[in-house]
């Protein structure tokens, strides 16, 4: 937080600072009132105020002179005692500034300290604030650093944001629609990527705008290049599939959970020893296990069970189980999960392509939602932010990960029961204790009232974007130093691309704006249908919108690729090929 005196050219010296005689362009009021947190300034502005009256504006600091040091105020409200103007007089008013801290001179150098030492007395001078000690308030002091933008108050100091305490203690953008959020977002990950180099983002996206605003760094995933075989879904991530987001079944389920573990074991032991041992043998192996198994398998011992059992009554819950399980792999939305290609070793691709594992230059995957079947979202976000914490422990380390949930309100809603569980438990655990393991978690909303507290609690630096509702006030509110509250006075009015930082990624709260990218890389510019050269609007394809709706999932395969005469899908063997084996579904 230090600045070399040399950058003082142009500003006025420290006698000239104490000096009761200074220019009124210099002496701005004087100190009337002061407690533990905040100090009154009684100043006077004329008609022709000009510069001298426009420095006496709310979200703006000022500096107090006492002697040795000089104390920071942040400006939150102004009155003119009388509400009244005067054209030929003197206007007397009273500012209302929050002590921010200290600035110090120490060998030639300004240095800015958070808290306050030494209390303005009655009468000390409020002076404007030299450029100097504004740069020294926002510096990082060495830590790694990226310029995001400008500060709000001065347009020719950088806003900085330390990548390292941002990324490592979780961070949070929020904001209502239309002030910028996702534009933000995406020039904070172009700066995180290029300062990070071994950073890999994974980008839970439902509107599909992000992967045009960072084209030479990132890889769309979305229905059509999507694979996560059913056999990584936990068992409660599966059932949510089969029941489509309704009320489940606990009969189904269970029988569902001895299915599953019967078929890992008969895909480990094709021989079908293991089942003459299940009675009387414990095993590691559950239905939460990820070890491949075969859907064929899985019906076959659901048949031979229907055909042993003696009453009829229980029949029921075997006959809709397997109607529900048949009716997802017939679906075509879910080829992403019952892909009819063999493929080797399923689980190291699966993830490298989600996780970008290797990079080869594009570390960012943009999981583009929207095509999704509304019923499978909620589980595969389980599955992926699952698999992300997974990683990273068992990487000891070595994968640096950021979890990026766009509208994450819909992961981790306040109210508990609202939700998918096992999603808001897996980013949970992303938050509470991925830190440690090098797996990091940022939350877009705008809604921070109905995220879940004890998420956003979490995250330590906060970009506060423009926000209407009282109620996501007040949770902004509550997650920032008391010090700074009044700068959250402002969120209601903020302009566009403008925004208030606090936490460990800034040196002390800031109000800053947003660099502005280029046109061509803002969020979804290149998903947008533009309007003709001379402005008329282009004609709506109906039959190609029809067209898109009827063959929407069938990634270029008919529906009926996965039924054989009987209506039920087509089985196959698997083999061992050099030794590793070969995760076969589904096969003609």
């Amino acid at each position: 937080m230090y600045l070399d005196a040399t950058t003082r050219q142009g500003e006025a010296t420290s006698q000239e600072r104490r000096r009761n005689d200074q220019p009124s362009s210099r002496v701005l009021g004087h100190v009337v009132q002061c407690d533990g947190a905040r100090a009154v300034i009684a100043a006077t502005v004329g008609s022709d105020a000009g510069e001298t009256g426009s420095i006496w504006t709310v979200g703006k600091m000022i500096s107090i002179n006492l002697g040795s040091t000089r104390t920071v105020g942040l400006i939150y409200a102004i009155e003119r005692p009388e509400r009244c103007w005067s054209e030929d007089n003197s206007n007397p008013i009273m500012i209302c500034v929050e002590l921010i801290g200290e600035v110090r001179d120490e060998a030639g150098r300004a240095y800015f300290d958070r808290g306050i030492t030494e209390y303005p007395h009655i009468g000390a001078l409020a002076h404007r604030i030299r450029s100097h000690d504004l740069r020294a308030i926002y510096d990082l002091g060495g830590r790694r650093s990226v310029t995001i933008g400008k500060l709000s108050q001065d347009h020719s100091i950088d806003a900085c944001l330390a990548v390292d305490e941002t990324l490592n203690r979780h961070f949070a953008v929020v904001g209502t629609t239309g002030v910028g959020k996702s534009t933000a977002v995406s020039l904070l990950l172009r700066k995180m990527v290029e300062s990070r180099p071994d950073l890999r983002v994974m980008i839970l996206d439902p509107h599909n705008e992000f992967a045009s605003a960072l084209p030479e760094y990132s890889v769309r995933i979305d229905t059509n290049t999507l694979e996560l075989p059913f056999w990584l879904f936990r068992l409660e991530e599966f059932v949510e599939v089969l029941f489509r987001g309704r009320e489940v079944v606990e009969e189904e389920v269970e029988l569902l959970r001895d299915l599953i573990t019967q078929s890992k074991h008969h895909y480990r032991d094709p021989g079908g020893l293991s089942a003459l041992r299940r009675a009387s043998e414990k095993t590691d192996i559950t239905a939460d296990t990820p070890i491949p198994y075969r859907m064929a398998d899985l019906l076959r011992e659901l048949e031979d069970r229907m055909g042993q059992l003696d009453q009829k009554v229980e029949r029921p819950h075997y006959r809709q189980l397997r109607i529900r399980l048949e009716a997802a792999i017939n679906d075509p939305r879910y080829r992403f999960m019952f892909t009819s290609r063999l493929i080797e070793d399923t689980i190291h691709q699966t993830i490298g392509h989600l996780f970008r594992i290797p990079g080869d230059g594009r570390p960012v995957t943009c999981f583009e939602m929207s095509g999704l079947p509304g019923e499978v979202v909620n589980s595969v976000c389980s599955v992926i932010a699952r698999l992300a914490f997974d990683l990273a422990l068992w990487s000891e380390g070595r994968l640096k990960l950021l979890m990026l949930c766009e509208e994450a309100h819909r992961y981790m809603p306040a109210d508990s029961r609202l939700g998918f569980a096992p999603t808001r438990h897996a980013l949970a655990r992303i938050a509470k204790e991925g830190r440690k393991y090098g797996c990091f978690l940022g939350v877009i909303t705008q809604r921070p009232g109905d995220l879940d507290p004890t998420v956003l609690s979490q995250c330590s630096t906060v970009f506060a974007m423009r926000l209407a509702n009282e109620q996501d006030q007040a949770i902004i509110r509550s997650a920032i130093a008391d010090s700074s509250a009044s700068s959250l006075s402002f969120l209601s009015s903020m302009g566009q691309r403008e925004a208030i930082a606090f936490g460990d990624g800034v040196a002390t709260t800031m109000r800053m704006k947003f660099e502005e990218l280029p046109r061509s890389l803002l969020p979804g510019v290149k998903d947008k249908k533009l309007e003709s050269i001379d402005g008329t609007p282009e004609e709506v394809d109906l039959v190609g919108i029809v067209n898109r709706l009827r063959t929407a999932g069938r990634r270029g395969s008919p529906a009926d690729a996965f039924e054989n005469k009987t209506g039920g899908p087509v089985m196959s063997d698997d083999s061992l090929q050099n030794g590793a084996p070969r995760f076969s579904y589904f096969s003609r």
